[in-house]
């Protein structure tokens, strides 16, 4: 599969070079999350950091987008339903070109168009605003059909976190996914196995996750959600199964929260972390020692 984003010239081709590519882009999106995590000196910095990867995959490989035109008609709609990993989503925009890298400084600021939980008002390219979780598979349902009924050949893309598994909606939403045949539809689940409440397995036990997303009927994979060439594979395979069954897909993406910053990686409260002054620079150190072109980090 090539890479689609509209109005990028010299998009790669070759299954090495998009891997390439996009290493570097999550890489990238990494330093965005730490720049602006340092503004607030605080956030959902981990969540960003282990999404990165995935992130990355959205933006310079799969979606087909017009960076100048975040409303185009014809765009690939991404649906953000965790809003609180709304750093990453940011950071993302600002690698394909939608919003300006500049703009980053002003997170979570006051006037700012990059508020810490996503707003659809607020921000070019960001589809709808997150808050409570388990509304945002409905929404890609809703959206995906109606896409279908206009005749616009467009893909939804949710990205949800294991946590919305707890919620009953969810799994209303991917019931009525299947029996549209939402072919356009695509998820990505963040399993990072961590809760505003603890553990996910000590808050409401999901497994076996892979079993139940199957047994609705969805094209369903998991992989390792920080290996960029797990994740391009298992993309190439929903979005050539999915379509071809006239079924949704979903990918379930093992994380580790802080992926690429071992300090973080440690930490043992993750889920909104306040990060010392003297810490940032160090963070930027790992994050660029372990990053050399070819692996994960």
């Amino acid at each position: 599969m090539t890479s689609t984003i509209t109005g990028t010239a010299d998009q790669p081709t070759t299954r090495s070079s998009r891997g390439t590519a996009v290493r570097a882009a999550a890489h990238r999106i990494r330093h965005h999350i730490l720049d602006m995590g340092e503004v607030q000196g605080q956030g959902y910095v981990g969540q960003g950091l282990g999404a990165a990867d995935i992130l990355a995959v959205a933006y310079a490989d799969l979606l087909r987008l017009r960076p100048a035109d975040p409303h185009w008609e014809g765009r690939d709609r991404f649906l953000l339903s965790t809003g609180h990993y709304a750093i990453g989503l940011y950071a993302a925009l600002a690698e394909a070109g939608v919003i300006p890298v500049e703009e980053l400084e002003s997170y979570g600021s006051d006037d700012s168009r990059l508020p810490m939980s996503g707003m659809a008002s607020y921000t070019p390219g960001m589809e709808i605003s997150g808050g409570s979780l388990g509304h945002g598979l409905g929404v890609a349902v809703g959206m995906a059909l109606g896409l279908r009924l206009q005749g616009n050949g467009a893909r939804v893309v949710n990205f949800l976190s294991d946590g919305e598994l707890d919620e009953g909606s969810t799994w209303e939403a991917a019931m009525g996914a299947h029996h549209h045949r939402l072919g356009n539809l695509l998820a990505f689940v963040d399993m990072n196995a961590l809760q505003a409440d603890g553990p996910t397995a000590g808050v409401l036990g999901i497994e076996p996750a892979h079993e139940k997303w199957a047994s609705f009927g969805w094209f369903t994979q998991r992989v390792d959600g920080n290996d960029v060439d797990a994740l391009l594979d298992a993309v190439d395979r929903a979005t050539t199964a999915a379509e071809a069954r006239g079924v949704p897909a979903v990918i379930l993406c093992d994380t580790l929260v802080g992926r690429g910053v071992p300090l973080l990686e440690q930490r043992e409260k993750a889920h909104f972390m306040k990060i010392d002054e003297h810490e940032w620079q160090l963070c930027r150190d790992e994050l660029t020692a372990g990053f050399d072109g070819t692996d994960q980090a």
